[in-house]
């Protein structure tokens, strides 16, 4: 199982801001039951998260996710730091750390997110 490209292709689900191209990315790469859960949120399901990714990019226009760290793995599982910066930017606005567990057939089955960096209000 190729653990480094399941998390690039997560990773471009949330980079993908046309709706149609994205729904076709999240139906290639999220199991059907797969959830996501962080301190802000969590879903199950393809819409669910579908409608999250819609929020963040409502949230961030111009932005884009990137790899932060290497991808550390075992088994099915991966954990990475990702960044959230304007574009072009060298300084993340958003820094988190996931723990990606992945299906047999190389969905998404869960990740669960934590929030390093966030933004003060």
């Amino acid at each position: 199982m190729d653990l480094q490209n399941i998390v690039e292709r997560y990773l471009a689900v949330w980079n993908e801001t046309d709706p149609t191209a994205r729904r076709k990315l999240v139906e290639d790469v999220w199991a059907a039951d797969g959830t996501y859960t962080d301190p802000l949120t969590a879903v199950r399901g393809r819409d669910e998260f579908d409608a999250a990714l819609a929020t963040v990019q409502t949230q961030f226009p111009g932005f884009a996710f990137r790899l932060g760290s290497p991808v550390d793995t075992h088994h099915n599982v991966a954990r990475f730091t990702w960044e959230l910066a304007p574009e072009g930017a060298e300084e993340a606005l958003v820094v988190g750390f996931d723990v990606l567990t992945a299906t047999e057939d190389g969905r998404v089955a869960s990740v669960v997110g934590f929030l390093d960096k966030v933004p003060s209000a």
